[in-house]
């Protein structure tokens, strides 16, 4: 009988998530190995890299709270963000937008529109729904934080 796939928990989601939203300095992802590394030295808890890749994908779903304190120091977010959907969707969005402002083209386009008027905000904010959509529809999916366009891309999207 073939073992399946165990359904991720929320928890294992929300640990999940800020693998993919948290980024190292050098704007790479976290290994498991740095993270369970970094917890285990930070703080003396036993934490392989292993449990850690259990906890990811649902495997394990009752860790100490010892654990979820490492993971939560290491990744600078509140302890809560594990137990409170409400406060982690929060904190998630919030890593998001970090992690967007990361990208030199967003930042500098948020930096831009610093001392607009909320009109000239909503117009701003109207142009880029417009842009958005006309992406969409012709199959252009949306760059990760700190992807560039190749330059002939760049080119034909301004002539």
């Amino acid at each position: 009988m073939a073992e399946t796939e165990p359904t991720p928990s929320s928890l294992s989601r929300k640990i999940d998530g800020l693998f993919r939203l948290a980024r190292r300095p050098d704007g790479l992802p976290f290994s498991n190995e740095e993270v369970a590394t970094a917890c285990r030295e930070a703080t003396g808890v036993s934490f392989s890299t292993t449990y850690l890749w259990q906890l990811r994908t649902g495997r394990r779903n009752n860790p100490t709270k010892r654990h979820l304190e490492a993971l939560a120091d290491h990744f600078e977010v509140p302890v809560a963000y594990f137990f409170d959907d409400e406060h982690g969707a929060k904190i998630a969005a919030e890593i998001e937008l970090l992690g967007a402002l990361r990208d030199a083209g967003v930042r500098s386009v948020a930096l831009r529109a610093v001392g607009l008027s909320s009109e000239a905000l909503g117009t701003v904010s109207d142009l880029i729904d417009v842009i958005a959509v006309r992406e969409a529809a012709a199959g252009r999916s949306a760059r990760g934080a700190g992807e560039s366009p190749p330059a002939a891309e760049a080119r034909d999207d301004r002539g």
